[in-house]
C-alpha cells in the first residue's frame, strides 16, 4: 500500500514541478530532479529512505524502454546516409570526453581506475531532449543543426557500448587487491559484452516472429512491453548489461523491419508516466549529505566533461573536413545531459561497492542539474553565433521537450 502511495506522490510531483520549470524555459528532468530532491530524504522526507530500494523496479524498467527506443537509432540504412563525417565527430567527442574526464578523476581526484572508468563511462552521455526545444523554439536552421541531430542520436547508443565494457572491466578490479589477471581483465568483460548482445538479438527475432502472428495495436502494445521487460529481466538474471541487451533488441527490430516504426512509437504510450517516476525518483535519490564529500569530483567531472565535448567534437569535425562554424559551435551544443546518464549511474550504483556507488550517483544527478541549466542556454549563445538562430524568428514552445 505504501508503495502505490509513494508511486503516486512521485508522479505528481513530478509533474507539477516540471510545470514550474517549463515556465522558465527549462527542460522537463530539470524539473522532475529537483521535484524529487525536495521530498526525497535530503529534505522534506515525503519519501523516506527506506522506501528508495522499492523503487528500484521502476529504474530497472525505465531504462530498458530508454534503451530499446536508443537501439532504434541504429538503422544501418540511416547510418550510411548519414555519412563519415557524422561518425567521426561522434567517436571523436564520445571517446575524447571519456578519457579525459577517467584520467582527471583517476589523478586529480585520485580514485581508483574503476570509479574513473564509469565517471568516464557516463560523462560521454548527451541529452538530446534540451537541445531539440531550443532548436524548435528558435527555428534554428543551418549546418550546425544538421549535423547536431545525427550526432545526438548516435551518441547515446556509443555511449551505452562503452558503458558497458567499462563497467565489464571495473567489475574485475572491484575486490581485488593484488595483480589483475589478463583473463580478469579482458576476457571476462568481453563475453558479458558479447553475450548481452547476443541475447538482444535472439530476443529481437523472436519479437519479429511474433509481429507477423498478431493483428491490433493493443496486442502489439502488449508484446513489446513484455519482450522488452523479459529481456531486461533476463540480462539482470544473469548478471549480463540491460541496456546492452535491450538497445540490441532494439537495433535487430529496426535493421529486419526498418519501415515498421509502430514498433517503438508503440511505447509511447505506455512509457510517459513511468520516465516521470523514474526520473523523479532519481532525484529524490540526492544525497545531499554525499555530495558534500565529493565536491571536488563533482567539479572535475563537470570542468573536464566540458573540455572533453568541445575539443572532442572540434577535432571530429577538423578530421572529417566540416564546415568551420561546425568546428567552433557544435561542441557546445551537445553539453546537456540526462536520461541515460541518470540511468547509467542507477546502474553504476549497483556494481560498485559503497560508498562508490553511491558517490557516482550523487555526482551524474548533480552534475545533470547543472548541464540542464545551463546547456539550453549554452546551445542558444552558440547557435546565435554560428547564425543559425533569428531572434525575430522564435516561437513559445508551450510544451517543454520530454527528458530523454
Amino acid at each position: 500500500m505504501d508503495f502505490l502511495f509513494y508511486i503516486s506522490i512521485i508522479i505528481f510531483t513530478g509533474i507539477i514541478a516540471a510545470k514550474v520549470f517549463s515556465r522558465f524555459r527549462l527542460p522537463n528532468v530539470t524539473g522532475y530532479l529537483i521535484g524529487g530532491l525536495i521530498i526525497g530524504p535530503s529534505l522534506l522526507g515525503i519519501i523516506p529512505q527506506e522506501a528508495m530500494g522499492d523503487l528500484k523496479i521502476i529504474s530497472e524498467m525505465a531504462l530498458a524502454f530508454i534503451a530499446y527506443g536508443i537501439g532504434s537509432e541504429f538503422n544501418l540504412n540511416q547510418l550510411k546516409k548519414m555519412g563519415k563525417n557524422i561518425v567521426t565527430i561522434t567517436l571523436f567527442q564520445t571517446f575524447a570526453t571519456m578519457v579525459l574526464v577517467t584520467l582527471a578523476i583517476a589523478l586529480i581526484s585520485g580514485q581508483s581506475l574503476s570509479f574513473s572508468l564509469v565517471l568516464g563511462a557516463i560523462s560521454a552521455a548527451t541529452a538530446p531532449a534540451a537541445t531539440v526545444m531550443v532548436i524548435k523554439q528558435y527555428r534554428a536552421k543551418g549546418e550546425v543543426v544538421d549535423t547536431l541531430l545525427p550526432v545526438v542520436a548516435l551518441d547515446d547508443a556509443i555511449c551505452i557500448i562503452a558503458f558497458g565494457i567499462a563497467t565489464s572491466v571495473a567489475r574485475a578490479f572491484v575486490g581485488q587487491t593484488g595483480a589483475i589477471s589478463f583473463y580478469n581483465m579482458l576476457v571476462i568483460p568481453s563475453i558479458e559484452v558479447i553475450a548481452a548482445l547476443a541475447l538482444g538479438l535472439i530476443m529481437g527475432i523472436f519479437l519479429i516472429l511474433l509481429i507477423k502472428k498478431i493483428e491490433g495495436e493493443t496486442e502489439l502494445m502488449s508484446l513489446v512491453i513484455a519482450i522488452v521487460l523479459a529481456t531486461a529481466a533476463i540480462s539482470l538474471r544473469f548478471n549480463l548489461s540491460s541496456l546492452l541487451s535491450c538497445m540490441m533488441l532494439g537495433a535487430t527490430v529496426v535493421n529486419v523491419i526498418p519501415n515498421f516504426k509502430k514498433a517503438f512509437t508503440i511505447a509511447d504510450r505506455f512509457t510517459p508516466a513511468l520516465y516521470v517516476a523514474f526520473f523523479t525518483a532519481s532525484g529524490a535519490e540526492l544525497n545531499l549529505s554525499v555530495l558534500r564529500t565529493v565536491g571536488l569530483i563533482g567539479l572535475v567531472y563537470i570542468v573536464f566533461r566540458i573540455i572533453g565535448k568541445l575539443a572532442g567534437t572540434y577535432v571530429g569535425a577538423r578530421v572529417s573536413n566540416a564546415p568551420e562554424k561546425v568546428r567552433k559551435y557544435l561542441g557546445f551544443t551537445l553539453l546537456p545531459q540526462a536520461g541515460v546518464a541518470i540511468g547509467l549511474s542507477m546502474v553504476a550504483k549497483s556494481i560498485l561497492p559503497p560508498p562508490y556507488g553511491d558517490q557516482v550517483r550523487t555526482i551524474v544527478l548533480a552534475g545533470t542539474i547543472v548541464f540542464e541549466l545551463i546547456g539550453p542556454v549554452i546551445t542558444k549563445n552558440a547557435l546565435i553565433k554560428a547564425g543559425e538562430i533569428r531572434l525575430k524568428d522564435s516561437v513559445e514552445v508551450n510544451e517543454v521537450t520530454g527528458a530523454v
